[in-house]
């Protein structure tokens, strides 16, 4: 019989980072001195700093018995499907593709996975072209490829959506794959950029152990659809590929996808979505206003979440931080020439002297040009806003920035700080950019924001541009119940670039869900 004791413990960050430290405090809080347990297994670890000086607070489990074997993995085998009787294709090869794909093995399915981009490890030669050369490759960028848009986008793990899947199903994969045990610790838990590559390689691999294929290079172009049944795809080489079910997993930036569902007849819808900028500042302004202390010492760069509600014209809207990346970099995220997008990543030890965010405002159906463009609108917004970006800032990858100070007093900054955007910046007027509208609920935000963090909203600041590819403008419908498409048998919507997931977990968990729902209907065959 296994004994163990739980126990909650608050302690200095100098205590709770320091291995031994911790061990004999947990102890101590149990009630216990060394040598009189067996094993401390912590199981949370979050930062409180709301008091006068941050503590952290620790959930561990302390064993007085040897603790059972599978506490540390592995916790997942695969059965070979390579001569399985049903097959089903995923397009994409994002966090719910190459999950989908695990958990149809799992259920003894052989998953075909369809990734327009390269491997991870090829992949890096276009991101370095991207923010040396400005050159954009439509089919392998910081959106496209291996593991997606996450691979080179920090690894956040935190989610709220705990009621579409097994959260710690979905991080002891993870762990499985090569990341840090330390995702299943913290309250806030990433894996870092610099990490993240080797886990999604180790994913690709499991698959193909398996029996399941995974093809890269391979775009899809069109649909093979019998009636108002998809049977499989066609892919740019011209190959026509069929299985029992299509999980459609591309995510939100796949937009010739979109276009194909529309001039091919399958319905998709016009969906809210965010939009607006990244904000960077100096790591060590906002560890100083967050913990309240003049070094951080051992505790990690701090973050912020802020959120604030605007009023233009009449019309309400949430404006709010997103992605935030301490100790991280902004990155370029075009997926075409001619538009500049940005977005933001962390390496694991998230030691970079910058800490940028994404502050951006909500864009609701009433918004867009539904009239003119229908299901396509916010598309079309989001392209617009891109392209003019690219145009204001000389038509290459540097991206438009303003400093924060001189922002807020529509003032064109006579010079920009340091920044971590390799590509470069150039000092425009963001108004322009992002219209008067935008503009206005941005200003609101960072005046409320500036009341919140001291030192935030001045020109110690710069904000870049644009942040327009936080979720997918389309939502691809679905049945609640079978996850397939209402008309269209035989496709199932998942994931991010269906409108159903806002992250690395929720979207694996999307794709396990899909790929269940595939096992359920095959099973009628």
């Amino acid at each position: 019989m296994f004994e163990k004791q739980e126990i909650e413990a608050l302690l200095p960050p100098e205590v709770a980072y320091d291995e031994y430290a911790r061990y004999r405090a947990l102890l101590a809080a149990a009630g216990l001195e060394p040598g009189q347990a067996d094993f401390v297994h912590l199981r949370k670890r979050s930062i409180d700093a709301r008091g006068r000086q941050p503590l952290v607070r620790l959930r561990a489990d302390i064993w007085r018995t040897p603790p059972p074997a599978d506490l540390f993995g592995p916790w997942f085998q695969y059965p070979d499907v390579s001569r399985a009787r049903h097959s089903v294709l995923i397009v994409g090869a994002g966090p719910a593709g190459l999950f989908a794909a695990l958990r149809a093995i799992e259920l003894g399915l052989k998953p075909i996975v369809l990734e327009r981009g390269k491997d991870v490890r090829t992949r890096r030669r276009d991101l370095a072209a991207l923010n040396k050369e400005h050159v954009v490759n439509p089919d392998s960028n910081y959106c496209f490829g291996e593991g997606g848009a996450g691979t080179y986008s920090d690894g956040k793990l935190y989610t709220r959506s705990t009621k579409r899947g097994d959260i710690q199903r979905i991080l002891k994969l993870l762990v499985q794959h090569g990341a840090t045990p330390e995702i299943m610790v913290d309250a806030h838990p990433h894996i870092g950029t610099n990490k993240l590559p080797m886990v999604v390689a180790a994913l690709r691999e499991s698959i193909r152990q398996a029996g399941g294929q995974v093809r890269f290079d391979t775009r899809v172009t069109d649909l093979i659809l019998d009636g108002s049944h998809l049977r499989g795809v066609v892919t740019a080489s011209g190959e026509a590929m069929e299985a029992d079910a299509v999980i459609l997993a591309t995510g939100h930036s796949a937009r010739d996808i979109y276009e194909l569902l529309h001039r091919r007849g399958v319905r998709i819808e016009a969906k809210p979505f965010a939009l607006g900028v990244r904000v960077e500042h100096q790591q060590e302004l906002i560890d100083q206003a967050q913990y309240r202390r003049a070094d951080r010492g051992p505790l990690p760069a701090a973050s912020y979440s802020l959120v604030h509600q605007t009023q233009w014209q009449g019309k309400q809207r949430g404006v709010f931080s997103f992605c935030m990346c301490p100790g991280g970099f902004i990155v370029p995220a075009a997926t075409a020439p001619g538009e500049v997008v940005v977005n933001g990543m962390s390496p694991s030890r998230r030691d970079s002297r910058f800490a940028n965010s994404g502050i951006v405002t909500a864009i609701e159906l009433e918004d867009m040009d539904l009239q003119r463009y229908g299901a396509l609108a916010g598309l079309q917004l989001q392209q617009e806003i891109e392209q003019r970006a690219c145009a204001l800032a000389g038509n290459t990858q540097l991206a438009p920035a303003q400093r924060l100070g001189d922002f807020l007093k529509g003032k064109v900054s006579a010079e920009l700080l340091e920044t971590s955007y390799q590509p470069g910046l150039v000092s425009v007027n963001m108004e322009q950019v992002l219209g008067k509208g935008l503009a206005a609920r941005l200003r609101q935000g960072f005046e409320n924001f500036g009341r919140k963090i001291p030192g935030y909203a001045t020109n110690a600041a710069q904000i870049v541009g644009v942040e327009s590819r936080t979720s997918a403008p389309v939502r691809i419908p679905r049945d609640p119940a079978t996850l397939q498409h209402p008309e269209t048998t035989g496709l199932f919507p998942c994931g991010e670039g269906a409108g159903f997931a806002g992250g690395i977990v929720s979207a694996a968990m999307d794709g396990e869900r899909c790929a269940e729902a595939v096992a359920a209907l095959v099973a009628r065959f």
